[in-house]
């Protein structure tokens, strides 16, 4: 069997000891896994001391394959190194490398060696998309790391903080918890049904949250909320649309007025929907809400955290754009007609307020560190487009034409009330309040964005 060997090498912002330590932390795994993989976690043991397993599973469609990865070297903070147990390659072995640089930097590097599965066959067959493979995954761990490294150091002289998240096993959520694990600060969900030692249980239909656990906590994120595009809306479907919003907060803010040791900060979802149907108006978070079925439930959402203000704890209402991650949502539902051709959506001059799941993230965390952020926040990208802009600049990335418009009226039939609001709407909100409080965007275009969740 002839091995493979594959480098890749990045100049990383922080000593070799902050690099190597982040690597240990619990979600760095989730952050270093690419979007576009349909990858997770399904078990891990022993963190990346020699003997330790992982164990991750690739879902396509039916099928559920595995790789179990055990880790054979660990030399903090210069290297760690697994290798493949049980999985696709013929043999895999990958060190990670992290080496000290002039003027307090470091070094990472990932040295592979692999061999493809059929011998010279497989390699001459499948050697180049292989080749291919590794340097889109390569690129995108060593961005992710690079610039979860500057962010944990920016803010390094604020302490360690103990979160509690609603909706933490959601897109936006998970991808909170692992980033906020790897800066070092504590993570617990806030769930229905406890998982895991330190989840807090709550009720909301019975009006009934573990106050207790709440208790002394430094900050609460609050995500937890029906999909809004899980179905065609009817009379029920809106009711549990607002219901989950409102009820929810409700209980959640009420507790947290009441604790004796409050929360400093509570981090609230909100939408642009908040803003309802505008034309080509741009909206910062002075502007006046709309007067659709959204707006309303914007509105009535974002009043519900005022008994939190009032008992003292700051609060920011983070209006989420359109988030953009082929993992889920919006996304992940827009590629497959983009693969086919599919072009704009009616007469694709509504504008989309959109953002990348890595600064979605970066919004919250960077509402959580910032003292001086409160009240309503535009989660947005800076550069929102018009739809018909948005399904070319996607066409661009995949490579692929875009042909195939859907009229409004097929849209508005098979969608009904949801089309209106959710797709052919045109909300152009701006992010005035975080670029004000010196907010970095990760991606601040569209292509950039997609280029990364997509490895293109």
């Amino acid at each position: 069997m002839k091995l493979q060997t594959y480098s890749r090498r990045c100049e990383l912002p922080v000593d070799a000891d902050a690099a190597f330590a982040w690597h240990e932390q619990p979600g760095a795994i989730d952050r270093l896994l690419p979007p576009w993989e349909n990858m997770q976690v399904e078990r891990r043991t022993g963190g990346l001391h020699a003997g330790a397993e992982v164990v991750l599973v690739n879902r396509l469609g039916p099928l559920r394959l595995r790789w179990l990865a055990e880790h054979v070297a660990y030399q903090p903070p210069r290297l760690f190194e697994d290798v493949q147990r049980r999985g696709p390659f013929a043999h895999w072995d990958h060190q990670h490398r992290f080496s000290s640089e002039a003027g307090g930097g470091a070094s990472l590097e990932d040295h592979v060696e692999y061999a493809v599965p059929g011998g010279w066959l497989g390699q001459a067959v499948a050697g180049g998309f292989v080749r291919r493979q590794l340097d889109r995954m390569f690129a995108y761990r060593h961005e992710t790391t690079v610039a979860d490294l500057s962010l944990h150091q920016r803010y390094r002289e604020k302490g360690l903080m103990r979160v509690a998240i609603t909706g933490c096993s959601g897109l936006v959520g998970s991808e909170l918890k692992s980033l906020l694990t790897t800066g070092g600060h504590e993570v617990r969900a806030i769930t229905r049904r406890r998982q895991n030692e330190g989840d807090i249980e709550w009720d909301i239909a019975a009006g009934r949250i573990d106050a207790e656990q709440l208790e002394g906590l430094d900050a609460v994120v609050h995500l937890a909320g029906e999909n809004i595009a899980a179905g065609r809306w009817n009379a029920k479907q809106k009711a549990k649309i607002r219901d989950s919003r409102i009820e929810g907060t409700r209980l959640l803010c009420q507790t947290l007025a009441g604790l004796q040791h409050k929360p400093k900060v509570l981090v609230a979802a909100s939408a642009t929907g908040f803003y309802g149907d505008r034309g080509d108006e741009v909206l910062t978070e002075d502007s006046p809400p709309g007067d659709n079925f959204l707006a309303d439930v914007c509105r009535e959402w974002e009043a519900q955290t005022d008994v939190a203000k009032q008992a003292g704890i700051r609060v920011v209402n983070l209006r989420f754009g359109m988030i953009l991650s082929p993992k889920d949502g919006a996304l992940k539902k827009m590629l497959l007609p983009a693969k086919l051709g599919g072009g704009r959506l009616g007469s694709g001059r509504q504008y989309w307020s959109w953002i990348g799941l890595d600064d979605a993230a970066g919004a919250i965390h960077h509402a959580l560190m910032t003292d001086s952020l409160s009240g309503p926040v535009n989660a947005v990208a800076p550069n929102p487009m018009t739809n018909s802009e948005f399904t070319k600049v996607l066409g661009r990335v995949i490579s692929r034409p875009t042909i195939l418009p859907a009229p409004a009226f097929g849209l508005k039939l098979a969608l009904g009330q949801m089309a209106d609001q959710l797709l052919l709407a045109s909300c152009r909100a701006v992010p005035d309040r975080l670029q004000q409080s010196n907010y970095e965007f990760r991606h601040p275009t569209l292509e950039g964005a997609l280029r990364f969740q997509l490895g293109r």
